[in-house]
């Protein structure tokens, strides 16, 4: 079992979700913040291995010029649009 002082204002907040019946009870409320900072924590380890890909990538050479890069993402953005 955890124990944690949250403070009051997020006592309160805490509270005022499970009185307007948001959620069943704290604990539910504290769980499902502690699955939201799982998936914040894996989403940010992707974007570090992605970022990672990324440095090694430009220190091994593996680039693409800027206005290259600019003209693909106008030309996909163009014909995403409606009536293309």
């Amino acid at each position: 079992m955890i124990s944690a002082d949250l403070g009051k204002q997020l006592e309160n907040y805490i509270q005022n979700l499970v009185d307007n019946g948001r959620y069943g009870s704290k604990s539910e409320v504290l769980r499902e913040g502690v699955r939201l900072v799982q998936e914040r924590e894996r989403r940010l380890e992707a974007l570090d291995a992605s970022i990672s890909r990324g440095i090694s990538d430009a220190e091994a050479g593996r680039t693409h010029a800027a206005e290259d890069v600019f003209n693909e993402l106008k030309s996909r953005h163009i014909n995403s649009l409606p009536g293309k």
